[in-house]
């Protein structure tokens, strides 16, 4: 039985394939094919696509984040595996005595795998946060620590993001392809390609760097895979498009009076039950969450004329989209392809919540890509930065305040289906290729069972 190894390159094109000179040799001596996006085209939804082979309104995971109904609270990036509501394919392949392992996939909390790496802060209840990774078994992230360092956590997301996290993601990949009786299926996730495109737009990347600094980053992990005579797949989650519109999609439903904010010592904090609607913005795509059926029609009806917005989807109409699950909002709504929905609630920036100017993807009610960069308003905004880390280490309470509030920095968003087959994600595999000129995410994973010779 082959290993496999699948690389998830986020943000990898076919028309970016060439140049990434090993991962082009690769598509050449096998086959690669356009990937069809799931809606909405973001990391956790693609992910539990491509691992259950269902859409999002049958696996139930709708976003990167979502209103949790049963507490009204939103919350976003969370790993509990249980999450998903369709069967993961490691589960399946459990079955079959197959070895499988996760490294930076996400929902690797209580997953049904053998080896799980994956990055795992430690909350003090001062409020401070020590950077970690986790895994099971536990002495594989202090073995990789040892060898590699520590995990570069700021390079992993903030307005430092960017190749360090990359590279050490594939040497602890090429370690854990190492380790006697090593997994059989081991998914790695390579999130380089990722930033560069949010923060300069598409069109403004150095293509030919940053590609080839995710080739040379995949390396160690080619190598390995060689080593031990797996196969190696390529998959990507979406394409990031040029934009140069947010939508302030909060703001137009707070001005209606319909969303409710409370004014505190932390700024406004955005009240869900008091609210007669409100969105949660994760990139090209809104939930929009209304508390009385009467109140969908005017809601939609706002909204569908709200500029920068291109599709709006209630109720069953959902099904379209494969969004028509609980979790969703009762609206979905889908911007125009330059557009993007950025998730501020207040009308007045002086009664910002205080997490809005730091990196915190837990508290705030929606995605935010302004945690990219720093605010060009700071004198040495990375300065700053280093500065108040001192002080918290210092045991100082304070805030890194340090990321803008205009979402007009943004020049590159994803979460819609790209038309154009050169721009689609790429997808490199091996065997027998599809009939499919266009694969499905969904598909990814028949294919990997197909790969195991396992039928069900």
């Amino acid at each position: 039985m082959q290993p496999l190894v699948i690389l998830n390159t986020v943000g990898l094109t076919s028309r970016l394939l060439p140049l990434a000179p090993r991962l082009h040799a690769l598509a050449q001596s096998q086959w690669s094919r356009p990937l069809s996006e799931v809606l909405p085209a973001v990391t956790c939804t693609a992910q539990a696509s491509m691992l259950t082979g269902t859409l999002p309104q049958e696996h139930g995971i709708v976003g990167n984040g979502w209103l949790y109904r049963d507490t009204m609270e939103v919350r976003f990036w969370q790993q509990s595996n249980r999450l998903i509501q369709s069967v993961p394919i490691y589960a399946k392949l459990n079955k079959h005595g197959i070895r499988t392992a996760k490294v930076f996939w996400w929902f690797n909390q209580g997953a049904a795998v053998d080896l799980a790496v994956t990055p795992k802060p430690h909350y003090g209840a001062d409020g401070s946060k020590a950077f970690d990774i986790q895994s099971y078994p536990d002495g594989f992230a202090q073995s990789c620590v040892q060898k590699l360092g520590e995990f570069p956590f700021p390079s992993f997301w903030g307005p430092m993001a960017g190749l360090p996290c990359t590279q050490w993601i594939g040497r602890c990949a090429a370690e854990a392809l190492s380790v006697p009786n090593s997994p059989q299926l081991t998914f790695v996730y390579l999130p380089h390609l990722d930033y560069e495109p949010q923060r300069v737009g598409p069109n403004g990347c150095d293509w030919k760097t940053i590609v080839g600094e995710l080739d040379a980053a995949c390396e160690p992990i080619l190598e390995a895979a060689k080593r031990i005579g797996a196969a190696v797949w390529i998959v990507n989650e979406y394409t990031h498009v040029p934009t140069d519109t947010p939508i302030y999609i909060n703001r137009v439903l707070a001005e209606k009076g319909w969303l409710a904010a409370r004014d505190g010592p932390f700024g406004q904090q955005l009240e869900a039950y008091a609210s007669r609607a409100f969105a949660v913005c994760d990139h090209q795509v809104a939930h929009v969450y209304v508390n009385d059926d009467s109140h969908v029609a005017p809601v939609r009806d706002l909204l569908a004329v709200t500029r920068g917005i291109d599709r709006v989807y209630a109720g069953e109409e959902r099904a379209e989209i494969g969004l028509n699950h609980p979790r969703a909002g009762d609206l979905v709504v889908l911007a125009k392809p330059n557009a993007w929905f950025a998730y501020p609630f207040w009308l007045d920036d002086a009664k910002a919540p205080d997490y809005a100017r730091t990196v915190d993807i837990h508290r705030k009610p929606g995605y935010d890509p302004c945690e990219l960069f720093f605010d060009p308003n700071l004198w040495w905004g990375k300065g700053r930065a280093f500065g108040k880390l001192a002080l918290k280490k210092l045991g100082f309470r304070t805030l890194i305040d340090v990321i803008p509030l205009d979402a007009s920095l943004v020049k590159g968003s994803h979460g819609l289906r790209v038309p154009d087959l050169q721009g689609k994600p790429v997808f490199i595999g091996s065997g027998a290729p599809p009939e499919a000129a266009i694969v499905e995410q969904t598909a990814i994973h028949g294919l990997i069972l197909r790969h195991f010779d396992i039928n069900t």
